[in-house]
């Protein structure tokens, strides 16, 4: 290791966290998207463990594999069941649910 490393490392965080304060009492953090509300973690826990970190990057690239979505929308599904009140949709939702689930068992099947 250079003996300028750990300097290099300890001046560079230090200005990054000077920069953040700054920011944060300019009140720049203020508005952003979301402020405020609860952070939806519902896709990271429907994915397996062992994949998490890899979808996170995916679908922070705009790659997410089928499976996020897959996994998302049964997830708004089960929600959108729960919550209908009318039983013909409530069984189109079933449906739907159905078929969605078939397609993620068909999905890790190939794996």
């Amino acid at each position: 290791m250079k003996p300028w490393g750990v300097f290099t490392n300890t001046m560079f965080y230090y200005l990054t966290e000077q920069r953040i304060l700054d920011a944060y009492q300019r009140g720049e953090f203020d508005n952003l998207e979301g402020f405020g509300r609860e952070v939806d973690n519902s896709d990271y826990f429907s994915v397996p463990e062992e994949n998490r970190i890899a979808f996170h990057i995916l679908k922070n690239a705009g790659l997410a594999p089928g499976e996020i979505e897959l996994r998302k929308e049964l997830n708004r599904l089960i929600g959108e069941i729960g919550d209908t009140t009318d039983a013909g949709a409530r069984e189109k939702l079933k449906y739907k649910y159905a078929m969605l689930e078939s397609r993620l068992n068909l999905l890790a099947e190939k794996k």
